[in-house]
């Protein structure tokens, strides 16, 4: 009997005894110790930094830079909008040197500004490092797909993903990304000559986000345009609700709690699944004997050949996975081209001079014809002024990665799961590696390719580079050439005078206030 009593009482204290460790471990460790311990280390190599503030970090003075430097507004030709995304950067840069440590809650960032640095950690130290969690708020928008896998899930991601993007499979894409464009670039045309002067103007920032969205709906996904589109939708408004609250201070089981953002947040999430899940499950009744060589027909292929008894080698994929997947890819493969797009519209809209260059190139090669992919190969010109585009305003801003375990990198000994920041538009404007105009606008400066562009042959880094660069960089390039081309055959542009030059950190960098661009139509109505 006593010994029952005393299992009664042990029980009893239970959950006050996990309670009391549950507090050492996040309140204790994880606020106080480790920021602590890891403070101290690195400000013995010379690296510092912000103060840590308990659970804060340097969460409200990011904030508050931000905040300042919101309302700045830019001449058309002045690139430099660092001011307006980066101000903490800049100014603790400025303050603690180089590189430095700040806290994003209680985790700490190193940021660097190094190539070298930068090349070991993506490159040939590539594998002793992973991507930084990211927020979860994050995955619930893009899901956990290739882009934030590591270690044997990428390796087994990557191999059924990759032939999707084969060029040979890309070339094959060409036709519904022309297609799609035409349809576009008709229905400008024919609003254009409801006007007298034959002028329209349109906000190329939404054209752009509903043109990649009927691409990549179709051409990777065999997915209807109107599905396609309340897809995007769903997670822009998904992605809106995150970053509102990215930089608070993350309460403990503050995010199941039924407020109203969280109904919302809820229901969004429950309609992008139940959206995803009709792409596949269509796929799935499909009656054809397959289920097709694009990007989602493969990931079903080693699904079902998995489910089936066949041998796929170990690269199976569970139906959540590939829900994780069609996440990723809708959201990144049409964010990363709508922007590519919007941002070098932008560009020959406030440089003439390089759009009738263009222009000329376009129709030199081209002619009036609709281009192949063949064609499309042929445009150095609009080659450079979007590898321009990409390093003056590329839409991925900050790349993170930590180590899996203590590493010394150059000078610099890295604990482990402290991550690393590398801010690429800081440095795609480093004189020392870019010359005295790496400010400016200045295409020629790829004239002899991406690795003589600058001081060292890495210099670009906006599909990153080493194993884990961009899977869909070279989908973004010829659906960006293909759309740039037919637009040139029909229309000159130039900026609104309402365009307002404020380019924001919105996950990725957009422009504030839309691209508002007059087109005109170069041939008139008949």
């Amino acid at each position: 009997m006593a010994v029952l009593v005393l299992l009664a009482a042990l029980a009893a204290l239970l959950p006050a005894v996990a309670a009391v460790a549950w507090l050492w471990d996040y309140i204790f460790l994880r606020l106080v110790w480790r920021p602590y311990t890891i403070g101290k280390e690195l400000r013995a190599q010379g690296i510092h930094g912000p103060p840590y503030k308990l659970a804060r970090g340097s969460n409200e003075d990011i904030k508050a830079m931000k905040e300042e430097t919101d309302g700045l507004a830019l001449d058309v030709h002045d690139h430099n909008y660092l001011q307006r995304i980066a101000p903490h950067y800049l100014r603790w840069r400025d303050q603690y040197g180089e590189p430095f440590l700040y806290w994003f809650g209680p985790k700490p960032r190193i940021c660097i500004f190094d190539y070298e640095l930068a090349r070991q950690i993506l490159s040939s130290k590539s594998g002793h490092f992973v991507k930084n969690d990211p927020p979860a708020t994050l995955l619930d928008v893009v899901g956990k797909g290739l882009a934030l896998l590591d270690g044997i899930d990428w390796v087994r991601h990557h191999r059924v993903i990759k032939p999707a993007f084969a060029m040979d499979k890309l070339k094959m894409m060409t036709t519904t990304m022309l297609a799609c464009a035409q349809s576009m670039i008709k229905e400008l045309e024919n609003q254009a000559c409801q006007n007298k002067n034959v002028e329209i103007e349109v906000d190329f920032n939404i054209q752009f986000r509903e043109l990649t969205a009927d691409v990549i709906s179709h051409a990777a996904f065999g997915s209807s345009y109107r599905l396609g589109k309340e897809i995007f939708q769903t997670q822009h408004d998904l992605m809106a609700i995150n970053l509102a609250s990215l930089l608070d201070v993350q309460i403990p089981g503050l995010k199941y709690l039924p407020t109203e953002q969280n109904r919302r947040k809820w229901m969004l999430e429950k309609k992008l699944r139940s959206s995803l899940l009709q792409i596949i499950q269509q796929r799935l009744a499909s009656t054809c004997s397959d289920n097709g060589n694009d990007l989602l027909g493969l990931m079903l292929e080693s699904c079902v050949a998995t489910e089936q008894g066949g041998k796929q080698g170990g690269l199976n994929m569970s139906i959540d996975e590939i829900i994780h997947e069609c996440k990723m890819f809708f959201f990144a493969g049409h964010d990363t081209t709508s922007l590519l797009l919007t941002w070098a519209v932008f560009l020959l809209s406030a440089y003439p001079e390089w759009q009738e260059r263009l222009r000329k190139e376009v129709f030199r090669e081209i002619g009036r014809e609709r281009p192949s992919a063949d064609a499309l190969s042929k445009l150095k010109e609009m080659t450079m002024v979007l590898l321009e585009t990409l390093r003056l305003y590329g839409p991925a801003l900050f790349m993170q990665r930590k180590p899996v375990t203590d590493i010394t990198v150059g000078s610099t000994k890295l604990p482990k799961g402290v991550a690393v920041v590398i801010p690429i538009p800081i440095m795609h404007r480093e004189k020392e590696v870019w010359g005295d105009d790496a400010g400016g606008f200045n295409p020629l400066r790829f004239e002899n390719g991406v690795t003589r562009a600058g001081k060292v042959p890495h210099a670009m880094l906006a599909f990153s580079m080493g194993p884990r660069s961009c899977i869909d960089q070279d989908l973004a390039m010829l659906e960006a050439k293909a759309t740039l081309a037919l637009m040139l055959q029909k229309f000159s542009f130039t900026l609104s005078p309402g365009y307002v030059h404020a380019p924001a950190d919105v996950f990725s960098l957009k422009p504030k206030f839309g691209l508002p661009v007059i087109l005109r139509r170069l041939d008139g109505c008949s």
